[in-house]
């Protein structure tokens, strides 16, 4: 058993997780729900899934594991993550979500709901000590009674376009990038719903890992050329799971996730923000509300929310460099009031962007131009070797020399944050932050400069220094 919690949930190769590993983690996550009082035996759990291959497997074992503990599973068959974290919460239900999110095909994980929301770092931390659990005997294969329940995805949406009223993108026409994300479906009614003309392009059978923070350069220029090719305002699409939004503006480029955010913050007149570390550091600057900065990771952004709440801040938003919106508090649109959502979702983002556009009366590419950020660039490291790596970062969370050492070719280092990796200010303005993926063995690279050349030059050269260090301590 390999699999492990990572910044947003279980994660591991799904041969790890039919191993028996999935079942065990959603006994230990009943046991968990039973002891806090958050269940009583015979209560409903939603479980829902993306469109990976093994994910229908999956599902059936997490079944099989909420039976054993004597509570009810209810297939929801397909389903974005929002969507399905939305059903569970406005019935008072817990849920869990089979999805891998954006990582390769052959991973799969488990996001785990309770009722009010997404588990915390804590509920973690019980539920992997639960699994140690020595009476655990293999469960029964799940019975034919459990139920399945449509027509969620449906209601989500609903809920979001009744809000925005008069219909905001009426004569844009607007490209959805189907591929293999569970959005795809409902990304064209939202679209359509709104009065946009939605086209749909790109549908794929076979799971493509979408990373909405490092898009592939290939699937960019394939996304621009379809810009062109059909005269498409936008392009909009998500990630597996439907809770990271992509959106391309009219001329091609891609709006960073966390431009994104801002622009939904500035939309929905947020009072107060959360978002991480690695979101651009020109936000305090540009929203002029209290701006809150964590670790990465949705259960991160979430506590910061609750304190945030707990210390008198209402009409709280949280967003994370994924583009990935969650709504702290209930919000009043034209159309009527919008119910807090305190998770990822990729749908809120899209409509309030797009709508904010259109109500200006400009295009994307101006309302972006507006904010004049520096430019922020994020890649992803693979291929490292773990043990070099994990030394390396261990090296670097204690030894400003190394940092130094390691940025040197970059500038000087002027201030230093270990908050959560290694995110370095150099005197020279530029902004590199070094952090091991918490979902899959891979270093996630952002840098921050005035240019988008700029940025794209760091973001190589930071990478190039990573490799490069890396062999060094290996050889030595």
């Amino acid at each position: 058993m390999s699999a492990r919690f990572g910044t947003s949930g279980l994660r591991g190769l799904a041969t790890e997780l039919t191993d028996g590993t999935a079942m065990l983690f959603s006994r230990a996550f009943a046991r968990h729900l039973l002891h806090q009082g958050d269940a009583v035996p015979g209560l409903q759990v939603l479980v829902g899934g993306d469109l990976r291959e093994s994910s229908p497997v999956i599902m059936f074992h997490v079944c099989a594991g909420l039976q054993a503990e004597g509570l009810v599973p209810v297939d929801c068959g397909a389903i974005p993550t929002p969507a399905l974290a939305y059903a569970a919460m406005s019935r008072g239900l817990p849920a869990v979500m089979v999805t891998g999110s954006h990582i390769p095909a052959e991973r799969n994980g488990l996001k785990f709901y309770r009722a009010r929301g997404e588990i915390s770092k804590s509920d973690e931390t019980s539920i992997a000590f639960l699994t140690q659990d020595a009476d655990f005997a293999a469960p029964p294969t799940p019975s034919d009674l459990v139920e399945a329940r449509e027509g969620l995805g449906e209601a989500f949406v609903a809920r979001l376009t009744r809000c925005f009223a008069g219909r905001p993108l009426t004569g844009l026409r607007v490209g959805v990038y189907e591929h293999s994300t569970v959005a795809r479906d409902l990304l064209l009614r939202m679209i359509g719903d709104l009065g946009a003309t939605p086209v749909p392009l790109g549908r794929s059978e076979m799971f493509i890992a979408l990373d909405t923070e490092a898009v592939e350069p290939g699937v960019l220029q394939t996304l621009k050329s379809w810009i062109r090719e059909h005269r498409l305002d936008a392009i909009v699409s998500a990630d597996g799971d439907g809770d990271r939004p992509l959106l391309i503006d009219e001329a091609g480029k891609l709006l960073r996730g966390d431009v994104i955010g801002l622009l939904t913050a500035q939309f929905l007149r947020a009072g107060a923000v959360v978002t991480p570390l690695s979101s651009n550091s020109a936000l305090e600057q540009r929203l002029r509300v209290p701006v809150l900065r964590t670790s990465i990771g949705s259960p991160f952004v979430i506590a910061g929310m609750e304190a945030l709440r707990r210390s008198g801040h209402r009409g709280i938003l949280g967003f994370e460099a994924n583009g990935g919106v969650l709504l702290g508090d209930d919000v009043k649109l034209a159309g009527g009031t919008l119910s807090a959502l305190p998770t990822r979702d990729c749908f809120l983002p899209l409509a309030a962007v797009l709508s904010l556009a259109a109500a200006k009366g400009c295009a994307l590419s101006a309302l972006v131009s507006e904010l004049a950020l520096p430019i922020t660039a994020t890649a992803k490291i693979e291929g490292l070797p773990q043990e070099s790596l994990r030394a390396c970062m261990d090296a670097l969370n204690t030894d400003d020399c190394e940092v130094a050492e390691v940025l040197q070719p970059l500038g000087t280092v002027a201030t230093l944050d270990r908050t959560d990796g290694i995110r370095a200010v150099m005197t020279n303005g530029i902004i590199v932050f070094l952090r091991p993926s918490g979902n899959e063995p891979a270093l996630r690279v952002y840098v921050e400069a005035e240019s988008e050349a700029e940025a794209q030059d760091l973001l190589v050269r930071t990478a190039a220094l990573v490799r490069d260090h890396l062999a060094h301590k290996t050889n030595c």
